[in-house]
């Protein structure tokens, strides 16, 4: 049963598309393109026009159904009803009239040249909608997200979703097979019934149910459960005559007012990226070059139609709320595209007999390759955007009025990965010092405790984009990784020092400290707990026996050092030196004995041990050096920077970095 055989007959097509869509990925990623306009050109190239590597689209098409529904279920997760209500004045205003002048223009365009009223009204809905996936990660990879531009896009990249809803339900309208005006009455009826039901399951049944789930701290129960809710909710609602698609957006939103949303986000998203994948190269695979070639004078022709209308509309929805011209011109040209879900909602329509322009095949063509070349022209339009953007003067008191907030990039909070008793007790410590803090944890429990002290908390790993986003990385101006032991804090250390180079991280791990991995992570201070329990312990009792233990003060027991000295020069000690953090603040065993005479320290370069030096009365180093058969150590001083080998006598510089600065 396990001898080779033939290959599976799907084996061919689905590694050839995900080669595509990695090879072709990555190079638009090295070319600072977003990815999705790789993964478009991607299903351009294997699509069954072209070299016709994958054939069968039935099941391309499968799996785009399921990613469709997970990107529409992680765009509602992240559409919450707080959020809603934080920009409603722009959503419902601003955003209604783009969703409504874009549609009547282009249904006006299409009356012009002859189309039927139904049709131009259908073709306006495909026009008005833009790319939600490329709008966001093109202001994302700008730090736009709480700009007011970027503010702006979102606002209507709301409403747009919102308005799919009603689309959907109106089809059957423009398509002839529903009549009259009860059935556009009860299509409304039934949108606003939906939504009612959304928001009474998303305060009611949700945030209990999620909480139950959460508690079993099982990250795959939790990622299946999400699942399960996505499609589960996209399944029930087609039932009721709604497409998964929007089925799964409503799930999303459902989950967006439970309190474990981040953590739902970032347990889904690497699914929904793999599957998104899938879908916008399913998007690509149905472009036919050879039409294109055919046409390519009607898509250029209409892509720039598609521009001007976009831009002129948004642009007059956006100035409405009185946000200034520099905000309406950038939000305008980011909104210049045609989206993703109208493919959806040209997919519903063909059901109904409904077409592009009423164009049928042709005009399904015309559209794809529109769309493609928009959403590829996407990051240009954003950046031409901007830069008319900073020609025209900026309204702050209007983009006050409008209720979009200013960029404030201010760094002035800790960042804490875990709780538990010293995580807690830090956090007091920073409150009493007015300094604002945001935790991170995967427990129920040990959130509200969190939340009950004051304190924002994001539910989920902080090594997961979503949460870093949900924290704000562009506030915290320091790190700190608590309750995790080693081998977890290396790894949270090296992904927060990848999203914030310039943010100090200081590690306190629960068991033997990773000193080489937490050098490796750049991390600045390590606290052993070990060390941190025994010092002041050792204190207190020194000063109950009223023997003075006064000391210096260095070197630093938390900041890690690492003798790397120049290898031409080097002796045979000293090679594969590891990095080390100092044992004590002062000499270990002149502060066992209560003395405080030495004269100057040196490091162990093998095991952090802090020995005075020959000068002094119990030239500890040597000492060390002696017992431990560790000849190399380093200077502890101010200022220098060198490394001496006792046996070969032999004196090197130091060609690593200098210690870490204090914070």
């Amino acid at each position: 049963m396990l001898a080779a055989g033939e290959s599976p007959a799907y084996l061919g097509p689905i590694v050839a598309l995900l080669l595509a869509a990695g090879l072709i990925g990555a190079l638009f990623v090295r070319l600072r393109v977003v990815p999705i306009v790789g993964f478009l050109l991607a299903g351009v190239v294997i699509g069954p026009h072209q070299l016709g590597l994958v054939p069968d689209v039935e099941m391309v098409e499968a799996a785009a159904d399921i990613g469709v529904m997970l990107l529409l279920f992680t765009i509602g997760v992240e559409f919450s009803l707080e959020r809603l209500a934080k920009i409603r004045r722009f959503v419902l205003g601003g955003g209604t009239l783009q969703v409504v002048l874009t549609t009547a223009a282009v249904a006006g365009l299409c009356l012009l040249f002859g189309a039927d009223w139904n049709v131009g009204v259908f073709t306006g809905f495909l026009v008005a909608l833009s790319s939600t996936a490329i709008v966001l990660k093109v202001v994302a990879a700008k730090g736009a997200t709480q700009q007011p531009v970027g503010q702006a896009s979102v606002g209507t990249l709301i409403l747009q979703d919102l308005a799919i809803i009603v689309m959907v339900l109106l089809i059957p309208v423009l398509g002839g097979q529903a009549g009259g005006t009860w059935e556009v009455v009860r299509a409304l009826g039934t949108a606003a019934l939906v939504l009612t039901a959304v928001i009474l399951v998303a305060r009611k049944v949700m945030p209990p149910l999620l909480e139950r789930i959460a508690r079993l701290c099982s990250p795959e129960i939790f990622l299946l459960s999400i699942v399960a809710i996505a499609l589960g909710v996209a399944y029930l609602t087609s039932l009721a005559g709604i497409s998964t698609a929007l089925g799964a957006f409503l799930a999303g939103m459902v989950l967006s007012e439970s309190r474990h949303s981040a953590h739902a986000l970032s347990e889904i998203m690497p699914l929904q990226m793999i599957f998104s994948a899938v879908f916008f190269i399913s998007i690509g695979m149905l472009l036919d070059l050879a039409v294109l070639a055919q046409l390519w004078w009607i898509v250029l022709l209409l892509a720039v139609a598609v521009v001007l209308i976009k831009v002129l509309t948004t642009f007059t929805a956006v100035s409405v709320l009185r946000v200034g011209p520099a905000t309406a011109v950038g939000s305008a040209f980011l909104l210049a595209q045609i989206g993703e879900f109208s493919f959806v909602l040209q997919q519903t329509g063909a059901a109904y007999g409904l077409s592009p322009a009423g164009m049928g095949d042709e005009g399904g063509q015309i559209l794809v390759a529109v769309t493609v070349l928009l959403m590829t022209a996407t990051p240009a339009l954003g950046a031409l955007g901007a830069a008319i953007a900073r020609r025209l003067p900026r309204n702050a008191a209007a983009e006050a009025a409008a209720g979009l907030e200013p960029d404030t990039d201010t760094r002035d909070r800790v960042l804490i990965s875990g709780w538990g008793p010293v995580a807690r007790n830090l956090g007091a410590y920073l409150e009493a010092n007015g300094v604002p803090s945001t935790v991170t944890t995967l427990s129920p429990d040990l959130a509200a405790d969190a939340e009950s002290r004051g304190h924002t908390v994001v539910r989920g790993e902080a090594t997961k984009a979503t949460v870093l986003h949900e924290v704000g990385m562009d506030r915290v101006k320091l790190i700190v990784i608590a309750e995790n032991d080693s081998e977890a804090a290396v790894h949270i250390a090296h992904v927060l020092h990848g999203v914030a180079p310039g943010v100090p991280i200081v590690v306190r791990p629960t068991d033997v400290p990773d000193i080489t991995g937490f050098y490796d992570a750049d991390v600045k201070r390590v606290v052993d707990t070990h060390r941190a329990v025994t010092e002041p312990l050792g204190g207190a009792v020194l000063d109950l026996l009223d023997i003075d233990h006064t000391h210096r003060g260095h070197p630093d027991p938390t900041v890690v050092r690492h003798l790397r000295p120049d290898p031409d020069t080097a002796c045979a000690h000293m090679e594969d030196l590891p990095p080390v953090l100092p044992k004590s603040p002062g000499c270990t065993e002149c502060l066992r004995k209560g003395r405080h005479d030495w004269v100057h320290l040196r490091i162990c370069a093998q095991c952090g041990f802090v020995g005075c030096c020959d000068d002094s009365p119990g030239r500890h180093s040597r000492w060390h050096a002696d017992q431990a058969g560790h000849p190399v150590v380093m200077s502890a001083e101010d200022g220098e920077n060198w490394g001496w080998c006792f046996l070969d006598e032999h004196l090197v510089t130091d060609t690593g970095a200098a210690p870490a600065e204090n914070v």
